[in-house]
């Protein structure tokens, strides 16, 4: 992606809510409520959107679906599928709708109540007919391979998976919105049932409820609404593979092209970036985008991730809300990736910010390894 993009746009608002638990909220509900939060936010009403960007476990066409309920009829909208990582995804459509003068304020949103509906929402949506046959549990055992095969090639032991999983509890702890806040330790972690071999019920993220809302605008507006706006640096999303059977590596994943774009767009890299926001869905996510990340080298990410260097005090801040393990997961999690980057380069984060923090790191995965979304955020400072 070009240059010439970075800094165009920028987050004037953003929230979330319903997190954990929100019996009696159907899924658009909570989406609209957080879309009407983000809107305040950013100090604008509803009847200004005209850019729409979202998509749903739920509804089969999203953006008319969304659109109808909120009472908008935008210029532009977006409504592609790509897992988790949609939500990183749409922030380059808005970018260029935004940039084309094909709308004006751009809305990104989402809801689920997951949860509530009894966790169906992780289920498969459609039959994988080369896998089938072997009854993998989806998504666990997709990642599960990817794990034992990190393992065997680089010597990745569950006790560095479980580094992971504390970290991101370490992280909740000190967020109250966070869904699972009590201490957890490595040897809870290891002595949790095991659900998928080398994947214990302490390396898999959450199912709660939750929505989440970005909304974005051109830059030269950016100053005319109430917080600090935040500017999207670099984005890009790669996917190589639908089904694990298809994945080229087990142990590499698209991050490495996504996230090489949209470093290149942003002009910076890994090592200047003040916050990381990996999708944690399962604690091997971690290690793997940090890897392919540029964060340490391949081979070296359960290595990178001992002692608490990715837990707070430690030399890289990841996953500082407590990630989809500890905070938050209602089906698809990257939206809250954004939120969280965000409330940290404005400075909102309370007991877990980290101070003086200017760049951000978000990357969204989705399927099982199969889509990656990169983006890099800034603050005004680095533009």
């Amino acid at each position: 992606m070009s240059r010439e993009l970075r800094g165009r746009a920028a987050i004037v608002g953003v929230a979330q809510n319903r997190i954990g638990e929100a019996p009696g909220w159907e899924a658009i509900e909570i989406l609209a409520e957080a879309a009407r939060l983000a809107l305040a936010d950013a100090g604008l009403s509803l009847r200004e959107v005209d850019g729409l960007f979202t998509c749903s476990s739920f509804h089969y066409m999203p953006t008319l679906t969304v659109a109808e309920y909120l009472g908008i009829r935008p210029r532009f909208r977006e409504g592609t599928v790509i897992g988790g990582s949609s939500f990183v995804h749409y922030l380059l459509p808005a970018l260029l709708a935004l940039e084309s003068g094909q709308c004006e304020v751009a809305l990104i949103c989402y809801g689920s109540n997951q949860r509530s509906a009894g966790g169906r929402l992780a289920t498969m949506s459609e039959p994988q007919p080369f896998e089938a046959p072997y009854g993998p549990r989806y998504p666990i055992s997709s990642y599960a391979l990817a794990a034992a095969r990190h393992m065997h090639e680089y010597g990745t032991t569950r006790e560095q998976l479980a580094e992971v999983a504390v970290a991101a509890r370490q992280w909740a702890m000190r967020n109250p919105e966070a869904f699972r806040r009590e201490p957890l330790t490595i040897e809870e972690v290891l002595a949790s049932p095991m659900v998928s071999d080398p994947l214990s019920v302490r390396d898999c993220c959450l199912v709660t409820d939750g929505g989440g809302a970005v909304v974005l605008v051109r830059a030269e507006r950016a100053a005319d609404h109430p917080k600090p706006p935040v500017y999207l640096l670099g984005c890009a999303t790669a996917h190589w593979h639908r089904g694990i059977l298809q994945m080229p590596d087990l142990t590499v994943t698209a991050a490495t092209e996504s996230g090489r774009r949209a470093f290149a767009m942003a002009g910076l890299g890994p090592d200047e970036m003040d916050v990381v926001e990996l999708y944690d869905a399962f604690t091997i996510n971690t290690i793997l985008f940090l890897e392919d990340l540029g964060f340490c080298p391949k081979g070296e990410g359960g290595r990178f991730v001992e002692g608490g260097a990715i837990a707070p005090g430690g030399r890289l801040p990841v996953n500082t809300n407590g990630g989809g393990l500890s905070c938050v997961h209602p089906g698809m999690y990257g939206i809250f990736l954004v939120i969280e980057a965000v409330r940290q380069l404005r400075g909102e984060a309370g007991d877990r910010q980290i101070e003086g923090a200017e760049t951000a790191l978000v990357h969204g995965n989705g399927g099982v390894l199969s889509s990656q979304s990169t983006a890099v955020l800034g603050t005004a400072a680095v533009l």
